[in-house]
Order: C-alpha cells, then structure tokens, then sequence
C-alpha cells in the first residue's frame, strides 16, 4: 500500500493494527497519522491515545500501552515519532510485538528514514504494514494539485495546475497552501484559472526562475545574478534555488530533444511537461543550449548543491558560485 492509498483507507474509517510510515513528506505522514487516529478512536478520546517519541524511549512502554485494553471498549491509538532513534535493543523489543500485535490497538510508528536491515523494517515490509511517505516527483504534481483541488471541491484548470506546480516546485506543503489561498480568492465552486494562479500566487517566483534559466541558456551573467537575487529578496533558501533551476534546466533539455528530433515549439513543450503559455519561451532558450552545455550545466549544479549540503562554503555563495560558472563564456 502507497501512502496516498493508506490516507484514503484511513479517511475510509479502515485501519490495521501495525502502521510504519516511513519518509520525508511530512504533509503525507501528518495526514495519515491524523486519519488513522480518527478511524481507530473517537475524536478526543484522549483515555485510549498514547504519543511516544522515539530518542530516549522505552519499546516496553509503547508495548504496554499497545496491550492495555481500551476503556469503554472500541480501539487504542498508541503514536511513536522518531521510531529509528530508538535503541537498538529497545528496536529488537518492538519488532516482537509487530510479530504479534493485538487486536484492540491501532500501533504507528513514524520515521524519516529507518536502516531497513533491521528485524523491526523487515517484518514490517513482510507482513505489509510498511508505507513510505515521499516527495512527490515533479511529473507526478500536477495530477496531486488536480486531486488537491477536488478535495476542497474546486476545479483545477490545467493551465492553472501547471502554472501553480511551476510555482511550488515539488513543495507538498507549499502547494496545498497556495490551494487554501486560491479558494478563498475564486470563491466557492468557482473554477481556478491562470490568472488567478498569476495574480494570487507569487508571479514573481515563476517569472525570476524562469527569467534564470533564460538568463543561464544566454550567458547573461548580470540578468542571471539579478534573477538568483530577486528569488532570495522572496526567501526562497539557495538550495531551493539550485532544486528549481536544475527543474527547469530538465525541462530544457527534454524540450530540446524534442525540437531536434523535428517537434514543434507546442510538441516540446508537452514532451518536456512544461506548461503550454511557456513553449516559445522554452523552445527559444533550448535552441541556445547544447546538449553537452546541459550536461555541463547539471555538472555544475551538482558540485554547487554538494558544496552547500556539505557545509564548504556558505548556500549563497555557492549558488553564486555555480550562477558564474553557469554564465562563463567558453
């Protein structure tokens, strides 16, 4: 089961008795975590929930809580955030309750990561209670906005859709605001057009990131350095910046392949999953760029996002760093 499908079965009122979430999507784990609450106790029963955090803990507590049998009948709902900080003995002791979890408790343990080596994450995936919470991949968030937008019982235009992902990048939580944003400003039942991406959403962000990418495909280091500043001044972090860029760089290249391989300026923009309002923009600034520039290009954001994760240098110098070497002439 995907953590999509877990979310619809808990909202459904359907719940097991061992749940690991594994991942780093946060909107996704909270989701699950606050359905699968609902579904297995009522709202504010507080005598049948437990929270337990991970770092410091104790497996025989959550287990003891697990076994407890729940007042006034019905279900227990016992949490663990943070299960991999758990000692390793204290892992052991938890894996040989999910070997046998009882039936009154709804068990869940969260994680960002977890080694999968261990007895706990092997049982876990063998009896099917493992669910991974991802970051979504950049072709899969227009079809999330659309499901978004039906959730709040908005329609979604797909111009919109592609112009809101253009803005948000993958950012989960980000779109789901913009979301919230947009349907107090078109109303109940009121379809979300372009324009109102435009005016609602930051335009500033779609345009300064795109004005990059051509300001990068033209070697125009002084608009490129004035685009890159213009998306700090909105706050967006330096390795955010990198992550768009590097986007829309992929986008170039796909629309490139595409135009040599005889498409139109429309087919390439389509084939490299870029909204439709953008495609002459697309085509003129993939023409500019080889296919051994792009690749170049992708070395270059390479070393500049290691050299920030790394802690070499300081994010903003690096993304200046890779802006200059991006535009340096050969």
């Amino acid at each position: 089961m995907d953590i999509q499908a877990l979310i619809e079965s808990a909202e459904q009122g359907r719940f097991g008795t061992v749940h690991v979430i594994v991942g780093s999507e946060r909107v996704f784990i909270d989701r699950a975590v606050s359905g699968l609450r609902r579904a297995s106790v009522a709202q504010g029963d507080g005598w049948n929930e437990e929270l337990f955090q991970g770092k410091g803990g104790s497996a025989s507590r959550v287990i003891d809580a697990a076994r407890t049998l729940p007042m006034l009948g019905g279900t227990r709902f016992v949490l663990v955030r943070g299960f991999h900080e758990l000692a390793d003995k204290e892992l052991e002791r938890l894996a040989e309750y999910v070997q046998a979890p009882v039936d009154s408790c709804c068990l869940v343990l969260t994680a960002e990561k977890a080694d999968g080596r261990s007895k706990l994450m092997k049982l876990a995936k063998q009896k099917g209670y493992l669910v991974e919470a991802q970051p979504l991949k950049p072709a899969a968030m227009r079809g999330f906005a659309a499901r978004e937008a039906a959730r709040r019982d908005l329609r979604l235009e797909d111009a919109a859709a592609a112009a809101l992902v253009d803005c948000v990048g993958t950012d989960v939580a980000a779109l789901t605001d913009a979301l919230e944003r947009l349907s107090l400003y078109v109303g109940m039942k009121q379809p979300i057009t372009l324009a109102a991406v435009e005016a609602c959403v930051s335009r500033v962000r779609v345009e300064s990131i795109w004005a990059l990418v051509d300001a990068v495909s033209a070697r125009d280091r002084r608009t490129a350095l004035k685009a890159a500043g213009s998306l700090l001044d909105d706050r967006e972090p330096p390795l955010r910046i990198l992550a768009m860029l590097g986007r829309q760089l992929r986008l170039l290249g796909r629309a490139r392949q595409a135009l040599d391989e005889g498409a139109s300026p429309d087919a390439a923009a389509a084939a490299a999953g870029a909204p439709p309002f953008k495609a002459r923009e697309l085509a003129f600034a993939a023409r500019r760029m080889s296919i051994r520039e792009l690749r170049r290009a992708f070395r270059i954001l390479s070393e500049a996002d290691i050299a920030q994760k790394g802690g070499k240098c300081p994010a903003d110098i690096a993304l200046e760093g890779a802006i200059l070497e991006l535009t340096r002439g050969d």
